[in-house]
């Protein structure tokens, strides 16, 4: 048999990221759980060396993960 000669349409563009869903994820559930475990152990019951150290800074970087993770959102589609 012969085979078809003729010319194929143009293939689909692959849209999205795969990975930007399951990074979107994990950036808020670290963010929420940082400033969760800074809230909890603000008390100075217990400390954690480096991360008792810092802080209110322990709210920004909270928060910079929740922003890393709005900012993968926009790369999923």
């Amino acid at each position: 048999m012969a085979k078809d000669k003729a010319p194929k349409g143009p293939q689909p563009k692959r849209i999205g990221n795969r990975w930007a869903g399951p990074a979107m994820l994990t950036s808020g559930i670290i963010g929420l759980l940082w400033i969760v475990v800074f809230y909890t152990l603000s008390d100075g019951s217990k400390s954690i060396p480096v991360y008792s150290d810092l802080g209110q800074w322990n709210l920004v970087i909270g928060m910079g993960f929740i922003v890393a993770a709005f900012g993968f959102a926009m790369k999923w589609e």
